[in-house]
């Protein structure tokens, strides 16, 4: 009985200690990650630009389809068994493609990406995304910090290069 109270006692210490230590993280964040790939800017941005076509690149994604019924034009996607609804802000071909998360009073995260395509010099696109989102709960602010808060637009922007037959390593634009 001893050792059952020390295990449960242990395993309470190491939840508050990573609620306490994400108090001490921001709820905000932006970070920025990017390639250049040898495509040009108008065949980027007509790939970022199909939606739909998303998990055909994306593997992490596995379904994105439109929304029907709501102003402007939103995405509902899934990846990673959790599902996500995104708003289409702005697409101003073929330089940029802004996408908000939709948010509910239950969200633990949210905000926005941007999508910014720019002609690499020598040819080609360089293609950045940059992410300002928050996180509510501070035990998935210490997961984000542990893991990095590029870690999921560099993913994208892998699977963006192999798309295009390319091998790329995202850099984080700070």
């Amino acid at each position: 009985m001893k050792w059952v109270r020390i295990v449960i006692g242990a395993i309470v210490a190491v939840v508050a200690v990573v609620w306490i230590a994400g108090l001490f993280l921001p709820r905000a964040h932006s970070a920025t990650s990017r390639v250049t790939l040898k495509v040009p800017r108008d065949s980027v941005f007509a790939v970022l630009r199909d939606f739909a076509s998303l998990p055909a690149w994306h593997k992490a994604t596995t379904s994105s389809t439109r929304v029907a019924g709501v102003a402007g034009e939103r995405w509902r996607q899934e990846a990673g068994g959790q599902a996500m609804e995104l708003d289409v802000v702005e697409a101003n071909a073929p330089s940029r493609i802004v996408v908000k998360i939709v948010e509910d009073a239950k969200a633990m995260f949210g905000g926005t990406w941007t999508y910014r395509l720019d002609e690499a010099p020598g040819g080609g696109t360089l293609v950045s995304i940059t992410e300002e989102g928050w996180i509510g709960p501070p035990p998935f602010r210490v997961v984000m910090a542990m893991m990095g808060a590029n870690r999921t637009m560099d993913d994208v922007l892998v699977s963006l290069g192999a798309r295009f037959g390319e091998a790329v390593t995202p850099g984080d634009a700070r």
